[in-house]
């Protein structure tokens, strides 16, 4: 069985933030699951201008072939969780988180394919599971560091070890 944890995404739609947006959604948090959210999606506050919308019960699987991208989340200084989400085709007033990831690579491949991805901080709890998991399961690559062919003697440069 994967480690995994059950999280909650928040996302807050502003009306007409600016002259050229008629709506700006944005992911507010990501905090584990809790009995009392449910399962549903639902709006917890809402006024004229903003809204703001739970997004309960999104499974998260840790898998060894991304321990790198876990590595690299958790060593940026500032680990957070990434949430890819979407606007409504239909109603672009409309928004909703479709995945979530602790992997910086896997955030990467998100944006590389021209998805919105919204990052917000780990709590510690989340925080000290995944750098467990990541000592269990990732040792970083040792890079054996070259001299550059400039220092080395003529009869040298250009050879490999």
């Amino acid at each position: 069985m994967k480690p995994s944890v059950a999280a909650a995404v928040f996302m807050e739609r502003e009306r007409a933030p600016n002259c050229w947006e008629d709506w700006r959604h944005r992911v507010a948090d990501v905090v584990v699951q809790q009995d009392a959210f449910g399962q549903a999606a639902r709006v917890l506050r809402q006024d004229e201008n903003l809204r703001l919308t739970l997004y309960p019960a999104f499974a998260l699987e840790l898998f060894r072939d991304e321990a790198e991208g876990y590595y690299l989340n958790l060593s940026s200084g500032n680990p957070v969780w990434f949430v890819l989400w979407r606007i409504d085709d239909e109603d672009p007033s409309q928004a909703s988180p479709v995945s979530i990831s602790l992997s910086y690579n896997e955030a990467g491949r998100w944006l590389d394919a021209q998805e919105k991805v919204d990052n917000v901080p780990l709590s510690a709890d989340v925080r000290e599971w995944l750098q467990a998991y990541v000592d269990a399961n990732y040792q970083p690559e040792v890079k054996k560091r070259r001299r550059p062919q400039s220092f080395l003697p003529p009869d040298q440069r250009g050879t490999h070890d």
